[in-house]
C-alpha cells in the first residue's frame, strides 16, 4: 500500500504559548517583582509586564529594568538568572488555560493533526507551565527560544518545530498573538491566526494575519480552510 503524501495529511498546528494558550501574565509578573524589589526597586503594575512580554526572558527582564530605573552595573546575564530563578518555582501558580484551549486542542489531536508549541520562553518552562496545566500530552514536540539559534520572528523557529515534529513536508498553521508569531509564519510561508485576547499591544486586525479569533471555540470555523 503506498503512503499518502504528506501535503495531504491533516495540517500540523503549531501554538504560541503565553497570551494564546494560557494567560502567564500573573506568574511572570510575580517574578518580575520579586526581582525588581530584590534590586530595590518599586515593583511594577499588571499592565505594565503586560507590555513587556512576548520576546523571551532576558528581553523581559530588560524591559523592566530600563522602565523601572536603568540598567544597574550588574551583568543582565545574571539578572536573567535571578528572574527565571523566582519563574520556576511559581511558573503556573496564578496562570490559566484560556477558555475552550483544551476542548479545541483535544479534538485537533483527535482528528489527526499533530499539535506543537512554539514559543519564545525557554523550553523547560514552558514544559513545567504545560504540564502543570494538564496540557503537556497533547503536543508532539515544545520548542522554546532556547532551542534554537534563531526564535520568532525568525522562521527558523517555525521550521525547527516542524522538524521536531516530524511534519516537514505537512500543510501548516500557526496559532499566536503577536506580532512576532505572524512574522515567523509569514516567512515560513505558512497562514497564521491570531487571538483577539493575548498580549500584543497592537490591533490584532492590523497584523496581518489571516484568521483573527476571539476564543478557541471559533476556531475550527473560522480556520476551517487552513485544516
Amino acid at each position: 500500500m503506498s503512503q499518502l503524501p504528506p501535503s495531504s495529511l491533516p495540517s500540523a498546528i503549531l501554538f504560541d504559548l503565553d497570551g494564546t494558550l494560557v494567560d502567564s501574565l500573573p506568574d511572570l509578573a510575580w517574578a518580575m517583582n520579586q526581582l525588581l524589589v530584590t534590586l530595590g526597586r518599586a515593583p511594577a503594575t499588571l499592565a505594565a509586564v503586560r507590555s513587556w512580554v512576548g520576546d523571551g526572558a532576558g528581553v523581559l527582564v530588560e524591559r523592566g529594568l530600563l522602565a523601572s530605573g536603568g540598567l544597574p552595573d550588574q551583568p543582565l546575564a545574571d539578572i536573567v538568572k535571578q528572574f527565571l530563578a523566582f519563574y520556576r518555582g511559581h511558573a503556573a501558580v496564578d496562570s490559566r488555560v484560556y477558555p475552550g484551549v483544551l476542548k479545541a486542542l483535544t479534538a485537533l489531536k483527535a482528528a489527526g493533526h499533530p499539535l506543537g508549541v512554539c514559543t519564545n520562553k525557554p523550553t523547560d518552562l514552558s514544559r513545567i507551565v504545560l504540564r502543570e496545566l494538564g496540557l503537556d500530552g497533547l503536543f508532539s514536540a515544545v520548542i522554546g527560544g532556547d532551542g534554537v539559534e534563531k526564535r520568532k520572528p525568525h522562521p527558523e523557529h517555525v521550521r525547527a518545530t516542524l522538524a521536531s515534529m516530524q511534519a516537514e513536508g505537512r500543510r501548516a498553521l500557526m496559532i499566536g498573538d503577536s506580532r512576532n508569531d505572524v512574522a515567523a509564519a509569514k516567512a515560513a510561508g505558512i497562514p497564521v491566526v491570531m487571538v483577539s485576547f493575548g498580549y500584543c499591544q497592537d490591533a490584532p486586525a492590523a497584523m496581518g494575519a489571516d484568521v483573527v479569533i476571539d476564543s478557541f471555540a471559533d476556531l475550527a470555523e473560522k480556520a476551517a480552510r487552513f485544516l
